[in-house]
């Protein structure tokens, strides 16, 4: 068989898994961000906010579009714009740049029929509903102290330290856009050794392909995975050959393409529904991050080592139509069954504890909207 060498199959708890991240330059990642910056901008002013913002980019055009319903009064040009420049795209001689991308709006208000079942006081049961239809899951595991999947983790530490080392004048050589990937063998489920890394970093015209090896096998890779880096890693490095011509210049980017990037890498199942531009009356992001807070209360109170929340909504309805606990044979799964018995998934309910009337959205767009801090549900 070709490529023998690479299969293994998950015997006896062995098995190879792999998880990739983008940095805030990619295009889909430039999208969410503007968007989840269009949300911020209106919540900041009127908290109640309804939004549901869509972006796409390519070369020198982005669209804005979507559903707004806000007492708020948004440049959503000027956002947009403010976005781009924070991300790096500021060169006039490419196509997509804060200053000369050229931006279309198809921006309405949210459908009355919609606002009849989510605004609380119109509600069909008198409280804030669901703000659609849906399954929302959550996942957990000890494998990290961020309580994270191994290789999403390191992946999206290696797209940081991209971002990162591109702001400083050593590495000015690299651009926004960039893709990595981390491959991790586990033996009895359990992490404990990287077996490949690709890196594709976006680079200007005057670097050669031995100063990009070097950099990132010499320095990104050893400061950024730490005591996970070892001599027998196979490192691929901008596997064509060069990366020069990237981002929205090079590539459409749309919202909500990077949901398994955005979650836990593939390691735990996703219910479909993306994050950024939706206010957190849209369960399929308020929800979403209230099951990841429960999966980690499970893992923190030692009743599974893994850990796996599913809720299910309909829209216009406060309560969950079915929730559901899964500990993979970790754990206690009666005992995690009775401790979230009586959490409260109400939209309302999640949005008060968490305190998701303010403008905390950008700080989730990149890098994953789980395992970092500063967010309510990680703490």
């Amino acid at each position: 068989m070709k490529n023998a060498d690479t299969v293994e199959t998950r015997t006896a708890g062995r098995f190879i898994f792999t998880s990739e991240s983008v940095t805030e330059g990619h295009p889909d990642k430039v999208c969410d961000y503007i968007a989840d910056s269009i949300l911020d901008a209106y919540i900041q002013e009127d908290p109640k906010s309804r939004v549901a913002c869509e972006v796409l980019c390519k070369e020198n055009i982005l669209i804005i579009a979507g559903e707004i319903s806000s007492r708020a009064s948004v440049d959503h040009e000027a956002v947009a714009r403010r976005a781009i420049r924070a991300i790096g795209y500021t060169d006039p001689a490419t196509p997509f740049n804060a200053d000369g991308v050229t931006i279309y709006q198809f921006v309405s208000k949210q459908s009355s029929e919609i606002a009849q079942g989510v605004d609380r006081e119109s509600g069909m049961d008198s409280e804030q509903g669901a703000g659609d239809q849906g399954i929302m899951f959550g996942y957990a595991t000890d494998e990290s102290p961020e309580l994270m999947p191994l290789p999403i983790l390191l992946a999206h530490r290696l797209s940081r330290g991209l971002a990162v080392d591109r702001r400083t004048e050593p590495f000015s050589w690299l651009r926004p856009d960039g893709k990595t990937q981390v491959s991790v063998l586990y033996e009895n489920d359990r992490p404990v050794a990287i077996t490949d890394v690709i890196v594709s970093p976006q680079h200007s015209e005057s670097v050669s392909r031995n100063q990009i090896v070097s950099y990132v096998t010499e320095s990104l890779a050893p400061r950024i995975l730490g005591d996970w880096f070892t001599k027998d890693i196979r490192f691929h490095i901008n596997p064509t050959g060069s990366f020069i011509l990237g981002g929205p210049s090079a590539d459409a980017g749309v919202t909500g393409r990077k949901i398994i990037v955005d979650t836990y890498g593939g390691a735990g199942r996703h219910g479909g529904g993306a994050f950024s531009g939706k206010d957190p009356s849209k369960v399929d992001r308020s929800g979403a991050y209230f099951c990841r807070y429960i999966a980690r209360q499970l893992i923190k109170r030692k009743l599974a080592r893994r850990a796996e929340i599913q809720i299910s909504y309909a829209i216009g309805v406060s309560r969950p139509l079915s929730v559901k606990v899964d500990t993979f044979g970790t754990g206690d799964e009666p005992a995690a069954a009775e401790y979230i018995k009586d959490m409260d998934f109400r939209p309302a309910a999640i949005i008060e504890r968490f305190n998701l009337l303010r403008p905390i959205y950008r700080q989730t767009t990149n890098y994953g909207h789980f395992g970092k801090p500063g967010l309510p549900w990680e703490e």
